[in-house]
């Protein structure tokens, strides 16, 4: 049987523009459906939950890609964190097994990528909201990934999945400040250069049940977060 395409996630348009300029050939399925959801969960649940039920079977894998922040210290704007996991404000957690797998795949390629939990915030989290996460175990926040991944557990739960984010703003150098434009300029050209590694892990994924996320619920609760949402 034909495999399907990779469905991927973007919340801003420059992200969408960055991914569809990619170097996708050799994708299985063909060229990817990638498609702006807008910021935040109730538009990504949305989007993903219309997608997935238009096209039922349609889709060989989901991605969630585009611009974060980091919460930990030490990461660079540019580099990519790529979820092993995904939590949201009201203490859920979605295991994502794709997440080691996919970070060698970005390494091989040359890309700085680090693997770890990703937390889905509300809002845009800065200094110590953000040290807060770091020590409750995140590396970087967004705004749309958990909204996915529940409905990716209700619809198709056997579907593949990964989260990656590429680092625009840091602890160290937050969003708005000076140096963003370039970080940002930096952000998207890494975006791009992640595709090859998501063509690489995609073509290799050929079993159902490989980057499922799985629901749990964390033993405490968490606050909300920053967004993703720096372009």
């Amino acid at each position: 049987m034909k495999p399907a395409p990779l469905l991927v996630l973007c919340a801003l348009g420059p992200e969408v523009w960055a991914l569809r300029g990619g170097d996708w050939r050799g994708a299985a399925g063909g060229p990817p459906v990638v498609v702006r959801t807008g910021v935040g969960r109730r538009r990504a649940s949305l989007a993903v939950r219309r997608l997935l039920t238009a096209a039922p079977g349609g889709y060989g894998a989901v991605v969630v890609a585009g611009f974060g922040a980091a919460v930990a210290p030490g990461i660079t704007p540019g580099d990519v964190i790529v979820a092993d996991g995904v939590r949201d404000a009201e203490g859920n957690h979605f295991a994502v097994d794709s997440g080691p797998e996919l970070t060698r795949a970005l390494t091989v390629r040359g890309i700085t990528a680090h693997t770890g939990v990703h937390h889905t915030a509300d809002h845009v989290v800065r200094g110590l909201e953000r040290r807060a996460l770091h020590l409750q175990g995140a590396l970087a926040v967004d705004m749309e990934a958990a909204a996915v991944l529940a409905a990716l557990r209700e619809l198709r739960p056997a579907l593949p999945a990964a989260v990656l984010r590429v680092v625009v703003d840091t602890p160290e150098r937050e969003l708005l400040r000076p140096g963003t434009l370039p970080a940002g300029v930096r952000a998207w050209r890494t975006l791009r250069a992640t595709v090859p590694a998501l063509v690489d892990w995609h073509r290799r994924d050929d079993r159902p049940d490989r980057g499922r996320p799985s629901p749990a619920t964390l033993n405490h609760p968490t606050p909300s977060t920053l967004p993703q949402e720096a372009s």
